[in-house]
């Protein structure tokens, strides 16, 4: 019987198995995404000596020689699609109502929808590369491909959006925390104390809270904050819907709060607009704005990283049964995106701010509901940020030390140097709007539209390049450059043109 024979029984054999139990023991379970944390009881205790899978966590074995018929994982079809929707969510949804007052509802969503297709076909392509490139490594799948370059750029992209992650975490501890303390303390008036500086309050709870965190060899015990996080994101749509009925449109701008930290609605409020045209939703907007719609979407949409360790332990795996995950979770996030933007811009209109949550205090001040979803939010994004941490750290020690052993200094020095540039990052870029805009141009446009289409285009041999799939992939990474260029093209503009204006 010759190998090709030899593998389709294979095959037959286990499509007919209904077991979940996987045939090689030297597997080990996986956790899921950036914004997730290490929940397998198999992980390694030396952490610093795992191959990682850039933002996933995979045990030691040896993946290059991983075999889809031999190894068909543990984890069922709904915890794979509640662990993918964990990857999907994060603070890009907080982002999604000020995209929409500046793209309008039907433009916004015809982008959304696209972004969501896009996305899957991305899940697609990724899927088949690993078939090809015989790895669920990310990073080795880019060095089968184009060699030490191609793993740097996998590398370089999924630290940025790591990065990107990270900082709008923190600028969500940088708006919210002082709008907790003052309610708290029942301040009304901020008179410059130090403690209710945003500033101030992100580099204390760096150091306090997150550093210490970050510092463990061992993640483990924060094993439940991707789903803390996700039901804190669910309970912030929830209240964002019951909040559209309760605020009345036109806003008194009188009582609204003009205090706010580094966001200011005073231009808004300034200019001569009635309360017909302030309270009717626009359906198709063009402006200096509307360029920050596609890589906030983007942003919210990067999962991709863990769609390879997710796959690896699905159990009964083929990648049509991954296909049927992914279409699951992107149609759960498109309808939570969807409903988050359009009734928080239901509700403010063209006043909402970059940060969606933080445009409730400018009229509802110290309501005890909003307050809530602060606090779950603010403790579900400082768990979160030393779990991103974790996977650029040991992303950097497999790329600069890989084989080296564990060294305290290393460890130590890689993470607060780290946690020190994405506080400057925090500190010094204006808002969160920023954040998106650049994160969502660069790396994310990176692992969606072209890391996928270069590596399915290089590694996908039995294919030529004048077949269908091939020129299709060749159009998405034209499409990802078109993306990349066009954005950032016109993001920089917006940048030059406020420093220009701020400087008259």
């Amino acid at each position: 019987m010759d190998p090709m024979e030899l593998q389709k029984v294979n095959i037959e054999l286990d499509n007919q198995s209904n077991s979940g139990e996987s045939l090689e023991d030297n597997y080990t379970e996986v956790a899921d995404s950036e914004k997730s944390a290490i929940t397998s009881p198999f992980a390694s205790d030396d952490a610093e000596s795992q191959k990682f899978l850039t933002n996933g966590y995979l045990g030691k074995k040896k993946l290059e020689e991983y075999n889809e018929e031999y190894h068909r994982g543990r984890t069922s079809f709904g915890m794979s699609t509640f662990n993918l929707s964990n990857a999907i969510m994060g603070s890009g949804i907080l982002g999604l109502s000020y995209a929409m007052a500046n793209t309008g509802i039907i433009l916004f969503i015809v982008l959304l929808l696209s972004v969501a297709i896009l996305s899957l076909y991305s899940v697609h392509l990724l899927l088949k590369i690993s078939k090809e490139g015989e790895s669920l490594i990310y990073e080795k799948l880019g060095e089968k491909a184009f060699g030490w370059p191609g793993k740097c750029g996998v590398f370089i992209s999924v630290t940025m959006q790591n990065i990107g992650a990270m900082s709008s975490y923190l600028f969500i501890v940088k708006y919210e925390l002082p709008l907790v303390i003052k309610t708290f303390m029942n301040i009304e008036e901020t008179t410059g104390e130090w403690y209710l500086n945003g500033d101030y309050l992100v580099l204390l709870v760096s150091v306090i809270l997150i550093l210490p965190l970050s510092l463990l060899k061992n993640l483990g015990y924060l094993g439940y904050t991707s789903g803390f996080s996700l039901l804190c994101m669910v309970f912030f749509l929830i209240v964002v819907i019951w909040k559209m009925f309760q605020i009345p449109c036109p806003m008194d701008s009188d009582i609204m709060n003009m205090t706010l930290v580094n966001v200011t609605l005073a231009p808004l409020l300034d200019q001569n607009i009635t309360s017909d045209d302030m309270c009717k939703p626009k359906y198709f907007i063009f402006n200096s704005q509307t360029v920050y719609a596609v890589p906030i979407l983007t942003f919210s949409f990067v999962c991709h990283p863990a769609i390879l360790p997710i796959y690896e332990e699905l159990k009964s795996r083929s990648r049509k049964r991954m296909m049927n995950v992914s279409y699951v979770s992107f149609f759960a996030m498109f309808l939570m995106y969807l409903l988050a933007a359009l009734f928080g811009y239901l509700t403010f209109y063209g006043k909402v701010e970059p940060e969606l949550l933080h445009t409730y205090s400018a009229y509802l001040g110290a309501d005890v509901l909003l307050l809530i979803v602060r606090l779950a939010v603010l403790m579900a994004v400082t768990l979160t940020v030393p779990v991103v941490i974790f996977p650029i750290r040991s992303s950097i020690t497999q790329l600069l030390w890989a084989g080296k052993e564990f060294r305290w200094w290393r460890h130590c020095s890689i993470t607060v140097s780290l946690l020190a540039f994405t506080n400057m990052l925090v500190i010094f870029v204006p808002t969160i709007r920023d954040i998106f805009g650049f994160i969502g141009a660069s790396a994310a446009a990176m692992l969606i539209f072209i890391l996928p289409s270069a590596f399915y285009i290089k590694l996908v041999k039995k294919e030529p390049m004048k077949s269908v799939q091939k020129i299709g992939a060749a159009f998405f990474f034209l499409s990802g450059i078109l993306v990349m260029t066009g954005c950032m093209t016109l993001i920089i503009l917006d940048w030059t043109q406020n420093v220009a204006s701020d400087g008259h």
